[in-house]
């Protein structure tokens, strides 16, 4: 028997899951070729449904004021002292006159939810459709929940709307987040707006290889690591947002 047939055989033997099943048909779908038919009666309405997203985000979020944005993991539950920190920078932020924007799911997204709640100040949840992990939170306004189908068109309300970003300890979504905010203010597309990490251990090895990898080897410049503040506690997070706008005589209700 061939390598070949070997192959195939294991294959044969191993059940498949419908979740492969699901991802080897997403695979095959994008090789496929559409004719106008299927271009026009499925690609075309995806503009209306992007369009109509950014419509509900712009009309919702206009007049909601300073805010700050509170990124973080999904999967942080509420004993945790991630969740805690959190809870206590949004309780923070919104005694000091800010509002605070999540992405609207559990965990530390909850957390900042809940101390915005607690607090008294807006609420602001911007969730989104997902396969398995999120729903909206109970501590959102409800005037001032969206739920969004693509990842896209939320990052741009995150960052249209945000005044500050306080990044919590996550995974690839609030990498993902935290790299579309550190690219629009250093290529000068939104204003330099201060970006907070929280965790000084979780966040310690990748501050450290950026300083050794990206920087020794020209891939952003030395001075591109001011547009980061690394902290390691609430009250901190708090202090970094007040002091920046206060360098421009700025307070929070602008």
């Amino acid at each position: 028997m061939s390598v070949k047939e070997k192959a195939k055989k294991a294959k044969a033997e191993v059940p498949i899951t419908r979740q492969q099943l699901e991802e080897e048909s997403r695979i095959l779908k994008a090789f496929k070729e559409k004719d106008w038919s299927e271009i026009k009666s499925s690609d075309s309405w995806v503009i209306f449904k992007v369009m109509s997203e950014f419509v509900e985000g712009f009309e919702k979020l206009a007049k909601i004021g300073p805010c700050v944005t509170i990124f973080g993991s999904a999967r942080v539950k509420s004993g945790h002292p991630y969740y805690k920190m959190a809870e206590e920078i949004a309780y923070g932020l919104v005694q000091d006159g800010y509002g605070v924007i999540t992405g609207g799911g559990p965990g530390i997204m909850e957390a900042g939810n809940k101390g915005a709640k607690r607090a008294g100040g807006k609420s602001v949840g911007l969730n989104i459709f997902l396969p398995h992990e999120q729903k909206g939170n109970p501590f959102i306004d409800q005037d001032k929940l969206i739920t969004f189908d693509y990842f896209f068109v939320r990052k741009v309300m995150f960052v249209k709307y945000s005044q500050g970003f306080i990044v919590m300890p996550g995974g690839f979504g609030t990498l993902d987040e935290l790299s579309e905010a550190l690219t629009l203010i250093q290529t000068k597309k939104i204003g330099r707006f201060p970006i907070v990490m929280v965790g000084k251990k979780f966040w310690g090895g990748m501050m450290e290889w950026i300083k050794k990898t990206l920087v020794s080897e020209g891939m952003i410049h030395e001075d591109d690591l001011d547009l980061i503040n690394l902290v390691d506690t609430p009250s901190e997070a708090v202090k970094v947002i007040n002091e920046f706008y206060s360098k421009y005589l700025l307070a929070p209700n602008f």
